[in-house]
């Protein structure tokens, strides 16, 4: 697979990825949940659990392109703000953009 194929689909990926939890209301949106909204704690969660599945999904093509670097904790946060700038479109519609009923 070519380099920048694979980048710009890992790309492709996290942002879909951290928007879907503001997107649904159901839970990684498959398993259906109880509550008549979801609660912004289990939204947070569901990111967190949806930015460490992105990157084991890039590590892996990463180690199937050639070897892997290895990163320190600032890899780490940098890739996490990013995963939060990217989720900032969902978390407008959901929570910031005014409905007119």
């Amino acid at each position: 697979m070519d380099i920048s194929l694979v980048s710009w689909f890992v790309i492709l990926l996290a942002l879909f990825s951290a928007n879907l939890p503001f997107f649904n209301e159901r839970l990684f949106a498959v398993l259906p949940l109880s509550f008549t909204s979801k609660p912004v704690w289990l939204r947070l969660i569901e990111l967190f659990v949806l930015y460490l599945l992105v990157g084991l999904i890039a590590r892996m093509l990463e180690s199937r392109i050639g070897s892997v670097f290895p990163q320190g904790w600032e890899f780490f946060a940098i890739t996490g703000c990013l995963f939060i700038v990217l989720a900032y479109p969902g978390f407008v519609m959901r929570y910031m953009r005014k409905r007119h009923h």
